[in-house]
């Protein structure tokens, strides 16, 4: 199975919008495999095996081997020609992603002979013309991924959109190029930075973005339900729930219809941008997950991922009612926490009355209740959602909204302001950049199957009730961590796959990233930065301090040491530093930037340096 990958640049001389998306006529570079593991329903007899197509040199695999999946691209800029736009192709190294069996990695800077390439996006197709629809209801999602080299900042996202199948090529008769070269990309933040829409460039009222030299918005938007699996470093994880009002890829053209932060109109658009979300650390369980064997899920790890999708008839034609998640690490079935809030149901779990009592508590504007909620969002994942994988840093938030206190001028204690512990002066995409730019997130063994059928001898925690009242205070939280029947591995079954295909294509920007995802609009703080202390009154991991007219706890959580960084700001660091590249070279993950990191050249003596001083392993 092969795939198309796009690219095109942007000049100051656009031209009228209206141009068609083309495509070239060249041959399509090979792209790398990638086996995801579709998981046959329970008690299914096992299929005869048949031909499926395969990537370019690679001899016929049958429906008993994993899917073939192969990678493509779609770039952000486009040609300014007085012909309709060609989309050319690329090789997938130049956006720093590789593949290897059934996993998938996405390094944040490549950098090649005629440009830099920051961050990536990536579709999952089902054969050469059509993306792969997932139906979610009355399913469980499940997959592997390691997040360690993940610092503040950046989010290594999994999740769904309901783009159209063949990305909008029968729907829009300019549109040339299709699912094959990733296009109809739409997701509930409409973002204005897509340059094709609805087959046309979307270059009329363009705006360059005043901190992305490679990225700006146009007049129009895309907007799409949307449902978060994943968003996640290794300080702090979400999964988010964003209803839309649309039912399919709209194209908005108004700032109230697409919701524009700029103009002040978040909450007047078609979708639900700040969503209904679980981050653990949100719900006050701030032992949850994190970096280290102190937290029920440790982020160094690579963990395994379940969401299950409960309907209200257990079945795949019923109402989305709750959506539940568990991990496995180590062969251990680890529960979400309870919520840790009184005010909001001490459940695991999200249902629309969770997410309308968090709103309730945390003040927020509840969009999710006036989009539909779960229904509107069971509604898209009943009728077919296209996966999507991205690594990327936040040009309007600095991800603060997913590992921070946000908004940043008020206090952490505020249920529903602090989501993790990074400095709310981290996250500046330009220092994520420079400092981690072999930051690389790697997802593996994706698999979709009945509820209770994806992790193989592990199985799902017990939910029991919580006995003891929620806190309205960051008191010590509860974390839920159950044992199950010993097992010797947590990958996925090994019974036959399904004979559907899959295949992966990416869309990427040249050098940044796509439109910001899941951000609520920043709010400038006044005061000075702070961070959020653990319960026991010291300073979690990565979290500052001391330093400048910091007043705050100066003690850091077991495993973690008080040390200066830049500005003089001290921030709490690993007692033991972190080995990247199986190098002996040992880098703090906030402060630090390999040299030479990127050919894996650390010298003698493994070398690392800092924006102010050189530290050296001895």
């Amino acid at each position: 199975m092969k795939i198309a990958s796009t690219i095109a640049y942007l000049s100051a001389a656009l031209v009228a919008f209206a141009n068609a998306q083309q495509v070239r006529t060249n041959t399509l570079k090979s792209t790398p495999p990638f086996h995801p593991k579709p998981v046959p329903p329970r008690d299914a007899p096992p299929k005869a095996p048949r031909l499926c197509s395969t990537p370019t040199g690679a001899g016929p695999t049958t429906s008993a081997d994993p899917p073939t999946a192969t990678l493509a691209t779609f770039g952000i800029p486009l040609c300014v020609l007085t012909q309709p736009r060609a989309l050319p192709t690329a090789p997938y190294g130049t956006y720093g992603i590789t593949t290897s069996g059934n996993q998938v990695s996405l390094k944040l800077v490549t950098v090649g002979p005629y440009s830099t390439n920051v961050g990536s996006r990536i579709y999952l197709l089902e054969d050469d013309n059509n993306y792969k629809l997932y139906k979610l209801l009355n399913q469980e999602f499940t997959f592997d991924v390691d997040v360690s080299q993940l610092p503040c900042g950046l989010n290594g996202a999994l999740y769904f959109v309901q783009m159209d199948k063949d990305g909008g090529k029968s729907k829009y008769p300019t549109n040339k190029a299709g699912a094959a070269y990733g296009t109809g990309y739409c997701d509930a933040q409409c973002p204005h930075d897509i340059k094709f829409i609805n087959g046309e460039a979307n270059v009329n009222s363009w705006v360059p973005s005043t901190t992305d030299p490679n990225a700006g918005t146009g007049a129009y938007g895309s907007c799409c339900t949307e449902m978060d699996i994943w968003e996640s470093n290794t300080i702090s994880q979400a999964y988010t729930s964003h209803p839309c009002t649309v039912t399919s890829q709209t194209r908005c053209s108004s700032a109230t219809q697409c919701g524009d932060d700029a103009t002040g109109n978040r909450f007047d658009g078609v979708c639900d941008k700040d969503g209904c979300d679980f981050n653990p650390y949100r719900y006050n369980n701030h032992n949850f997950y994190g970096p280290g064997s102190s937290f029920a899920v440790d982020s160094i790890k690579p963990l395994t991922v379940v969401t299950q999708f409960i309907t209200d008839d257990n079945t795949a034609n019923g109402n989305l009612v709750q959506i539940k998640r568990y991990y496995v690490q180590n062969g251990v079935a680890i529960d979400s926490p309870n919520i840790n809030w009184s005010g909001i149901d001490p459940l695991n779990y999200l249902t629309d009355t969770v997410c309308n009592e968090a709103k309730t508590l945390f003040g927020d504007n509840n969009q999710h209740k006036a989009k539909g909620g779960l229904t509107a969002l069971g509604n898209a994942l009943k009728n077919g959602v296209v996966l999507t994988i991205s690594l990327w840093t936040d040009h309007a938030a600095k991800s603060l909204w997913l590992d921070s206190t946000y908004p940043t001028n008020k206090s952490a204690t505020i249920p529903g302001v602090g989501r993790g512990t990074c400095s709310i002066t981290s996250g500046v995409p330009s220092e994520v950049q420079s400092q981690y730019p072999s930051a690389t997130v790697k997802h593996s063994n994706i698999r979709i199957g009945d509820l209770g059928t994806t992790t193989g001898g592990v199985k799902p925690p017990t939910t029991s009730a919580p006995t003891t009242a929620p806190t309205t205070s960051t008191s010590a939280p509860t974390t839920t961590k159950t044992t199950p029947a010993p097992t010797t591995s947590t990958s996925a079954p090994t019974t036959a796959p399904t004979t559907t295909k899959a295949t992966p294509a990416p869309t990427t920007s040249t050098s940044a990233p796509t439109t910001s995802k899941a951000t609520p609009a920043p709010t400038t703080s006044t005061a000075a930065p702070t961070t959020t202390a653990s319960s026991a009154g010291s300073v979690g991991a990565y979290g500052q301090c001391g330093g400048g007219s910091y007043t705050g706890p100066t003690t850091c959580v077991a495993g973690y040491t008080s040390t200066t960084i830049r500005n003089g700001t001290r921030n709490a660091s690993p007692t033991k530093w972190p080995k990247i590249h199986e190098s002996i070279a040992y880098v703090h993950p906030m402060n630090f930037f390999c040299r030479n990191c990127l050919n894996g050249n650390f010298g003698s003596h493994g070398r690392a340096e800092s924006l102010h001083n050189i530290w050296e392993k001895r």
